[in-house]
């Protein structure tokens, strides 16, 4: 099916008002009403029968927001004309326009089978009282569009969100989540790979709200929040901590011990290190979501300066002065 810009067709913005919608559409229904186009029935016509599918969408909430959601493509995949002309309200939109639409619209919706789209009780416009159906079968009959029956397309994908704590993004495993669906909580296990970073999603197919017509259900989408950790900081698969020494420590070397995914451990620290130096642990990052193996764990050296000194401290400062230090 072709993709059709329902605002453009009724020439109104996409943050118009319903009134703004519902302004243009009279406007347009009167300009291409058949009966008023003698010369050009037939053009007029299929501008007219546009003109009430763009309407019929836009003017109603859920369906509107399908579509902006979705876009023309995407709305026309999920929406047989069937869907869009469901609870379509002819009384509402004609009963101030005043002239007889009865016979245009037995004409043009009329004798053929699909949605059915019920008006009643105003003799001034239809000519008659009491309820009646017409058939919108007919009204893409030119493409050959059957409207027999819901037409198949996919269930509609649904979205929920996956809250992880650092361990359990960077070691993996299962989880439980509860999503709402269709106004129920339903609870599925999620497979978590190690090392999936925050703001990922994964994609849990079938989970999703049914589909129409024999067509599969939608999928689940959970988008991955990763809380941060206390020490470590990351960087795609590499992680980094930071950890203090003394600047006696920094001048002549020493060996501290640092934390890892894997515990703790101890690493040597070269004399003469700068503050803000980084030492590299090579494959004790997170897993590599991309490929094998780990990321690194970077230590960044933090040399300390006391706040203050004592006699002692500051006769030795003195001398180191001395010595160019």
């Amino acid at each position: 099916m072709a993709r059709k810009d329902y605002y453009e067709i009724l020439g109104v913005k996409k943050n118009a008002t319903e009134e703004e919608i519902k302004k243009a559409y009279r406007k347009l229904a009167m300009k291409y009403h058949p009966d008023r186009n003698p010369p050009n029935k037939k053009e007029a016509e299929e501008r007219f029968k546009g003109i009430n599918e763009a309407y019929a969408v836009l003017s109603d909430k859920t369906k509107r927001q399908q579509y902006d959601q979705f876009g023309p493509s995407g709305f026309s995949q999920r929406f047989s004309q069937e869907d869009i002309f469901r609870g379509f309200d002819i009384s509402d939109l004609f009963k101030d326009l005043g002239f007889s639409t009865g016979d245009v619209f037995s004409r043009i919706f009329g004798g053929g089978r699909g949605a059915r789209v019920r008006y009643g009780g105003f003799e001034d416009i239809f000519g008659q009282r009491g309820g009646q159906a017409y058939d919108f079968g007919d009204i893409f009959s030119g493409g050959g569009y059957q409207t027999q029956g819901p037409m198949p397309q996919k269930g509609q994908d649904i979205e929920s969100e996956l809250n992880l704590t650092f361990q359990e993004a960077a070691f993996g495993g299962e989880k439980k989540v509860r999503f709402s669906k269709g106004g129920r909580i339903e609870e599925v296990t999620v497979k978590i790979p190690p090392g999936i970073e925050n703001g990922k999603k994964l994609r849990l197919a079938g989970k999703g709200m049914p589909g129409v017509g024999g067509s599969p259900p939608g999928d689940l989408y959970l988008k991955v929040n990763v809380a941060e950790h206390p020490i470590f900081k990351r960087d795609g698969s590499d992680i980094t901590v930071d950890k203090e020494i003394k600047i006696s420590e920094a001048l002549l070397g020493t060996t501290i011990e640092v934390p890892t995914l894997e515990g703790s451990k101890h690493i040597k620290v070269p004399p003469g290190t700068q503050s803000h130096s980084r030492i590299r642990l090579k494959g004790f990052g997170l897993p590599r979501l991309q490929g094998d193996g780990k990321g690194d764990e970077y230590v960044r050296i933090l040399v300390k300066s006391p706040k203050t000194l004592n006699e002692k401290q500051k006769k030795l400062a003195e001398e180191l002065k001395k010595e160019g230090l």
